[in-house]
């Protein structure tokens, strides 16, 4: 029989380079689930590694994928990061791109280019409050926030789906579910002529830059994270844990919210009932992976994405299902948990940990010094 024991010490390169070993993992099984599905090894992995980046056009799609996982993660690692399991990010994801699509509805022609400003704020806003309603019920009632939360991701859902089936449905759109088209004043400014790629990948970098210096070179970024780690200790040093817990749900939220208005008024251009994309779920892989820190999660939502196009791509051109995306997120997500687990412990014996103990039992009952025999009076 095996036990897993805590290690007595971590190892600081392990820590960082896990994360490359369940990519590499990741790999290896990907290898061999092509190969059972009587697919080429080879061409299932350029699918998913190669074609992402194989030109510039390529290299602007993978852009726009990474960009929402990015911006979504880093407001989750603010959460994480303070003890907070904010799990329905996709909720305010969706809430977010409902109330950044009708204030994009109310644009005309004679609208000026400042409504992308008024979409984005009202983007942010929106996941604000739908997060808020999280930290609301946690704060007052202790409500669990991984439950609330992700209930929360449905009611989003189903308000997105009343929106573009009732009163925001498109008179001229032959009876489909959707707004209508947005008008051109709307669309978010690109940063390449003949590219989809918006300025929302400028405000993911300056975001991980800001949440670089907030964290680490920050009195309230160190407050956050004591709160999170040690709430006993913050009370102490007097930083406010139920204040913790606002910032945390209300910037994860903003970040959310932001997210969806880039993406309405980005490529979508219209709201559809397809708007939950899985990026608010796929982001807790994105901040995991990337450790919690804004240099990781870049990379990691890099990766993250080249998944989502892979997974397209194997579609039509492997024939395979579209949840192969699904299955290699879900991959890279255990095969960093189990990495993770031999990192901090190790795998021994219940046999000899048992005799350990024995041992360690018995020179504990022995006295340290043996008792002197008394000595007889005839030696005397």
């Amino acid at each position: 029989m095996l036990k897993l024991e805590p290690r007595p010490e971590l190892s600081r390169f392990w820590t960082f380079a896990s994360p490359i070993l369940a990519l590499l993992i990741t790999v290896l099984i990907g290898v061999a689930l092509f190969a059972a599905l009587g697919k080429d090894p080879v061409k299932g992995l350029m699918v998913f590694f190669y074609e992402p980046i194989k030109n510039g056009y390529a290299l602007g799609e993978l852009m726009i994928k990474a960009t929402p996982l990015l911006i979504i993660a880093l407001g989750l690692a603010v959460c994480f990061r303070s003890n907070v399991w904010n799990i329905g990010a996709e909720g305010q994801f969706v809430f977010g791109a409902i109330v950044a699509g009708g204030v994009a509805l109310l644009a005309d022609k004679n609208t000026g280019s400042w409504i992308v400003v008024a979409i984005l704020v009202a983007g942010t806003l929106g996941g604000m409050v739908w997060a808020g309603i999280v930290a609301f019920l946690r704060d007052k009632f202790n409500a669990n926030e991984i439950l609330v939360s992700l209930m929360l991701v449905y009611v989003a859902t189903l308000l997105l789906s009343y929106m573009v089936f009732g009163p925001w449905k498109d008179p001229n759109g032959y009876n489909f579910p959707q707004s209508k088209t947005f008008e051109a004043v709307t669309q978010i400014p690109r940063l390449f002529k003949g590219s989809r790629v918006s300025i929302g990948l400028i405000i993911a970098l300056v975001g991980a830059g800001a949440l670089w210096v907030f964290l680490f070179r920050t009195r309230a970024g160190f407050a956050q994270q004591v709160g999170g780690l040690a709430p006993a200790a913050a009370r102490y040093a007097g930083f406010s844990a139920r204040r913790a817990v606002w910032v945390a749900l209300l910037t994860s939220g903003g970040a959310a919210g932001l997210a969806g208005a880039l993406e309405v008024a980005g490529p979508l251009g219209q709201l559809t009932p397809y708007v939950p994309a899985g990026y608010g779920f796929a982001a807790i892989i994105v901040a995991f992976v990337g450790r919690l820190h804004p240099v990781g999660m870049v990379f990691s939502a890099i990766l993250m994405s080249m998944f989502y196009i892979g997974g397209e791509l194997a579609q039509s051109r492997l024939g395979l299902p579209k949840s192969l995306t699904g299955v290699f997120q879900g991959l890279l997500l255990f095969t960093l948990l189990a990495c993770d687990t031999f990192i901090a412990y190790r795998i021994r014996r219940k046999a000899a940990a048992k005799a350990i103990l024995t041992t360690s039992s018995l020179q504990a009952s022995t006295p340290l010094t043996a008792p002197v025999a008394r000595p007889t009076e005839g030696a005397l």
